[in-house]
Formats: structure tokens, C-alpha cells, sequence
């Protein structure tokens, strides 16, 4: 017979020691109901954005079935506070419920944020930036990143993008935060150490749709979207034709080439995907 992994690391039931995982020889931690207004919310709770419809959902679901799962407190003082589990407080809360089932648990300060981190990734419940922030957080606590990697079952490499999202603007972030940017288009946007190219980018990506790839070739810098004969050849370029290369390449944000001189020659303007010829021929045609 097959065991299922782990989906996690250390896993929940690792950093609970007075709520281990039931077994023959030793039951589940029993559950207990307190009141909901003598808890308090996880200070390192990882998740800093609850849908209010999701939320509402749930506290319907519990209104009518109750709380399935119960959540994870620590006793602090005559008060209680949460370890996992605040969607479901919040939702108990909003369904006017004025109890809710805890699994009391002595808990290490220094592993309440896994422990959250944990749950929240297992479940999906996390945006990106929400991931950056308590991977920062554990870094920060002197956690390497292929530590915190192995905690929460992603390579290392994912965890250092996540952590380099906190580079962006905080508008950037919210953009993230929300679902208005994908992380690789954020990533593509860190390319971008000019502030003002990089918001023009942003709103291309966001009003016109750009794919991942586009953005990134359009994030590069222009040296390097040149072939080095190119760039050899710019020395050579005629100056005035050579600012008209740089304001065709402001205005339609994408690789421009001039074959030629002055005289006579072509103009040749690089477009990435349906979306962007049709955005560069509406600027041609006037549309825009």
C-alpha cells in the first residue's frame, strides 16, 4: 500500500507538538469550543488580503454546517491567539457564531510564521506578494532560501524571485497583489531601472494584454536588443537619423531599425504577438 507524501516540508503536525497526528496509539488532540471574541489574530499571519465574497461564502457554509476543521490557537495570558486558521475565525465571526472549535497548542514563536506559511501555501490562499513577504520575513530571521524552500516544498530559485518582487514600487506590488500582473511580467519589469519606461510597460501590459515574452523583450535594454554588428553600427549612423531611431523607439516602445541614410532607406519597427501588431498599427494608423 502506497503512503501519501507530505505535501509540505516539516509538515504542520512537526511543529505542533501537543497536537500530533492521530494514531492508533495516540488519538488526535481533542478539540474544545471558546468564544470567538477571546482571540486574537496571528501578528505573523502571512495573508493580508481576504476576499470578502470568498469570506462570505464560507461564513454561509459555516452558518449551515458549522466548522469542520478546527482552528490552532496559542494561550497568551487570559486571551488566545491564532496559530492557523483565521479564515475560518473571521468567517465564524461573520456568520454571528459565538463559538468556534481550537486545538490549543504550545507553540514556538519562532515557528508561528512557518506554520501559517505552511497551511496558507498548502491551500492556495496566498498571492505572490503575501509569498514574497513571509519569505522575506523568514529570511530574515536567518532562514537560507533553500531552507525556507524545503519548508514549503518550492526550489530555491522560486522562493529568490518571490523575495525580489519586494523590489518593485508598492504600486507595482498591488498591481501583483491583485491579479493585474502576472509574477513574470513583474519579473520582466524588474529589468526596468527606468521609472518612467517602466510604468509605460506596466500600462502596455495591462491595457493591451502583452504576453509574458513580449514584455520581456520589450523590458530588455536597447544595447542589448541589438545584434553586436548592430550596435557597431550605430556609431556610424547619421546623428539626426539616429534620434529619429530613439523617438520612434520612445513612441512605439518595441525595436526600431533605420536601413539606409538619409537619402533613402527603410524603417523597420518589431512587434511580439497579435496583440502588439495590432496596438503598433493603431498607433500607425492614427487609432490611437
Amino acid at each position: 500500500m502506497s503512503t501519501r507524501p507530505r505535501a509540505l516540508g516539516r509538515g504542520i503536525g512537526a511543529l505542533l507538538p501537543s497536537a500530533p497526528a492521530p494514531t492508533r496509539e495516540a488519538p488526535a488532540a481533542a478539540a474544545t469550543e471558546i468564544s470567538v471574541d477571546v482571540i486574537d489574530p496571528n501578528p505573523d499571519q502571512p495573508r493580508r488580503v481576504f476576499d470578502a465574497e470568498q469570506l462570505q461564502q464560507l461564513a454561509d457554509s459555516i452558518r449551515q454546517h458549522g466548522v469542520l476543521q478546527p482552528v490552532v490557537v496559542q494561550q497568551v495570558g487570559d486571551r488566545y491567539q491564532l496559530v492557523v486558521g483565521e479564515r475560518r475565525w473571521r468567517a465564524t465571526q461573520l456568520a454571528g457564531l459565538p463559538t468556534i472549535p481550537v486545538v490549543v497548542a504550545d507553540v514556538d514563536p519562532s515557528d508561528r510564521l512557518e506554520l501559517a506559511l505552511i497551511e496558507n501555501v498548502q491551500r492556495h490562499d496566498l498571492n505572490p506578494i503575501e509569498l514574497a513577504h513571509a519569505f522575506s520575513t523568514l529570511a530574515s530571521g536567518g532562514k537560507t532560501q533553500e531552507e525556507i524552500g524545503k519548508r514549503v516544498s518550492l526550489d530555491r530559485s522560486t522562493v529568490a524571485n518571490h523575495i525580489r518582487l519586494l523590489e518593485l514600487p508598492r504600486e507595482l506590488q498591488d498591481d501583483v497583489e491583485v491579479g493585474r500582473l502576472s509574477v513574470g511580467h513583474a519579473k520582466a519589469l524588474l529589468q526596468v531601472n527606468n521609472t518612467e519606461r517602466r510604468r509605460h510597460l506596466r500600462d502596455r501590459v495591462v491595457k493591451d494584454g502583452l504576453s509574458v515574452r513580449a514584455a520581456e523583450q520589450l523590458a530588455r535594454p536597447p544595447a542589448a536588443n541589438r545584434p553586436q554588428r548592430q550596435q557597431k553600427a550605430r556609431v556610424a549612423h547619421d546623428p539626426n537619423l539616429q534620434r529619429v531611431v530613439d523617438l520612434l523607439r520612445q513612441r512605439f516602445q518595441t525595436r526600431i531599425r533605420i536601413q539606409g541614410n538619409a537619402s533613402r532607406g527603410r524603417i523597420e519597427i518589431e512587434y511580439f504577438g497579435d496583440e502588439d501588431l495590432d496596438r503598433i498599427t493603431r498607433m500607425l494608423l492614427g487609432d490611437e
